[in-house]
């Protein structure tokens, strides 16, 4: 059974899985479906066609699954989806989707996201990021995997955040961030190559070194991206372990449009 406090407002609608626990003045709509082991703190409001995965922690004042800010939006039936596992402090905010888009606004497993942070409609957040507080994103954004935003940082709709990628406080990004680049300032730029993240996710020598030459032609050559490109290809045969890393920058960068932090 579900374990509500008895000044929240839960719609009869709503579906609570076992052990889901909801804190005193919070409100539940009738769309929503929180699975089992979720903790949702006091006096916050999930709305919309939401749906929050098991063993999320969410604290006191969050507003999930509120309608996107985009005036185009018409009350169509967009979603919310949050993965397993997630930690979502005070004042975050996230945002339905819209029907200009793929109508759901996505949040994975695993993820640390801190006070005040902001997902916009249409947004896609992998697994495993860290949102430090105040990290805000437009709509449209995605975001790979093992991505850290630094406290601050706001996002231009429809960039893309490559996995391993990391932001540092105060960044403004205009432009996609490739994967496992480290980027500052207002507008971004690179700052090197988030090598100790990687280290601390058991990153070989042999990949860490293809990670390496990846950023040195990106940005130390001066080299166009298209050149660029065509030197990380190479890689896979001179660091054939880190064939799948290559393939996750050529993927990204050949996806890019807006292009690229440089």
């Amino acid at each position: 059974m579900a374990s509500i406090h008895s000044t929240a407002l839960v719609d009869p609608q709503a579906e609570l899985g076992a052990n889901v626990t909801i804190g005193p003045y919070t409100v539940v709509g009738p769309h929503v479906r929180i699975d089992e082991g979720t903790t949702v703190g006091p006096h916050c409001v999930i709305e919309g066609h939401t749906t929050i995965g098991r063993d999320n922690r969410i604290f006191q004042f969050a507003s999930l699954g509120a309608a996107p800010q985009d005036k185009k939006y018409a009350n169509e039936p967009t979603r919310l989806v949050i993965g397993d596992r997630n930690t979502i402090r005070e004042f975050c905010t996230f945002n339905t989707g819209t029907v200009q888009d793929t109508g759901v606004t996505i949040l994975g497993d695993d993820n640390w996201m801190m006070a005040y942070t902001h997902l916009a409609h249409d947004c896609v957040v992998g697994n495993r990021t860290i949102f430090a507080n105040n990290a805000q994103i437009a709509g449209h954004v995605h975001v790979g995997d093992w991505a850290i935003l630094g406290a601050f940082t706001c996002v231009h709709q429809f960039v893309k955040i490559g996995a391993h990628a990391m932001s540092g406080l105060g960044t403004v990004l205009g432009q996609d961030l490739p994967p496992f680049v480290m980027a500052q300032g207002n507008t971004a730029s690179a700052h090197g190559v988030n090598l100790e993240g990687l280290r601390r996710r058991g990153f070989s020598a042999e990949r860490l070194a293809a990670v390496k030459q990846m950023h040195k032609a990106l940005y130390r050559q001066g080299l166009t991206l298209e050149q660029a490109k065509a030197q990380i290809q190479g890689l896979s045969a001179s660091h054939p372990e880190a064939a799948d890393d290559v393939s996750l920058m050529l993927g990204f960068l050949n996806a890019a449009s807006r292009g690229i932090v440089r």
